[in-house]
């Protein structure tokens, strides 16, 4: 079996994996990912690009790149019913003082990853191996985690390293190797995700609203809409024995301007479900292992947080052990001195709390919106003025402050 060394070894080439390795190779480590595919390409990639994840961009002087990936901007967050709007709040009203940024960018994920991958292969300690699947974890004989083994063209490898990350997803087989658990906050709603043909002069910017039966967002991707439909947590089923004309007429009932091009949803093969779950691991790291992304904390799309959450969680992590994985870079007979099981709590230590109280919000939306969509029929869906009033009030001016510049926003150091 084919051994290599690293310092480094990243489980997954999504945006928390590569941000990560990007950021300490930029410091001089040694860095290896892993990426199971042959491409970024995934529909069920977010595409939204807050403030908190501009700034790094930025910082790291690649806001000049990424404009040309924007497919649209939003200045401001609405929240609407088919009854009218619940929400209009301008982000430049809530942004924090001194704020560079007050939009969210519109940008395919792919092409996000496609530019950072590009940046991080200026530096030659970087290394990223597509079509690499992890299988696995090296221990020594204490039972630490000392690298990863992954199969690429039919052949099996071992890659030790330092420290490995899982950053490879909810779905992260690695998470078992952490071992401590889940806990699980549960969701009330799945996702119905398909296209829709996009004209040049409709919107660019994200199209979403709630109504009975169920709620949607659009997606802007240029020449078709990425639509996802929320609806209640398992009832797919019952919605695809009702069949598609129903699941069509259902659509078209919540946002019209659907109507004229629905039957591009000519099967069920062209609707595809995205389970929700909210839920984080107990504990992040083990030694020589620790997870960050969505490996540590699936999120809601709700507010469309998750990939920023996921770079914060990178940046974190590249300022936190940085400087001892090059002390263990330069002394490799010593690393177990200057790289202990301390270290990599701490980057648990940083990014919890971010996404706990991220989640407790998106839980609480979560349940209002479902709340919502089955409003009876003669009922309003916009709540009672006073409540509308407090709505509108204090609770625009700080949810967005949350979801669109972060809790705990990081800064590239180095």
């Amino acid at each position: 079996m084919d051994e290599q060394r690293t310092t480094v070894a990243i489980s997954g080439g999504g945006p928390a994996g590569i941000m990560l390795g990007l950021l300490l190779a930029k410091r001089g480590v040694e860095v290896t990912v892993l990426e199971k595919h042959a491409d970024f390409l995934r529909d069920f990639r977010g595409d939204t690009v807050h403030p908190m994840t501009l700034d790094i961009l930025d910082e790291l002087g690649l806001m000049p790149d990424f404009d040309r990936l924007v497919r649209g901007r939003m200045r401001a967050v609405d929240f609407s019913t088919t009854d009218g709007t619940l929400v209009h709040q301008d982000l430049d009203a809530v942004a924090p003082k001194g704020a560079k940024y007050a939009e969210i960018a519109l940008a395919p994920q792919w092409d996000l990853l496609d530019l950072l991958s590009r940046k991080a292969r200026e530096y030659p300690s970087f290394r990223l191996e597509m079509e690499a699947e992890t299988t696995g974890v090296l221990r020594d004989r204490l039972g630490r985690v000392r690298g990863l083994r992954y199969r690429q063209g039919g052949e099996e490898h071992r890659l030790r390293a330092v420290v490995s990350v899982a950053a490879d997803g909810r779905h992260s087989g690695l998470r078992e190797e952490i071992g401590t658990g889940v806990r699980e906050l549960g969701s009330p709603i799945d996702v119905l995700w398909f296209r829709l043909d996009r004209r040049e002069d409709e919107p660019t910017e994200l199209r979403g609203t709630i109504g009975r039966g169920g709620g949607l967002v659009a997606i802007n991707r240029g020449d078709y809409w990425q639509v996802a439909f929320l609806v209640r947590k398992g009832t797919d089923a019952e919605i695809k024995e009702a069949g598609l004309a129903a699941f069509r007429e259902r659509v078209a009932s919540v946002a019209s301007w659907t109507a004229d091009r629905l039957d591009q949803l000519a099967s069920w093969d062209d609707v595809k479900l995205l389970s929700v779950t909210v839920e984080r691991l107990r504990q992040w790291a083990v030694p020589g292992l620790v997870a960050i992304g969505d490996a540590a904390h699936t999120m809601s799309p709700m507010g469309g947080v998750g990939v920023n959450l996921a770079i914060s969680d990178a940046v974190a992590a590249a300022n936190l052990l940085a400087p001892d994985l090059l002390r263990a870079q330069e002394d490799p007979d010593r690393f177990e001195k200057v790289l202990n099981p301390a270290i990599l709590d701490r980057v648990q230590r940083r990014r919890q709390w971010p996404t706990m109280l991220t989640q407790r919000i998106q839980v609480i939306g979560q349940d209002r919106v479902i709340a919502f969509t089955e409003t009876p029929e003669g009922r309003s869906l916009l709540p009672p003025a006073p409540a509308l009033a407090l709505l509108r009030g204090p609770i625009a001016r700080v949810l967005p402050r949350v979801f669109v510049y972060g809790v705990r926003p990081e800064r590239v150091a180095g």
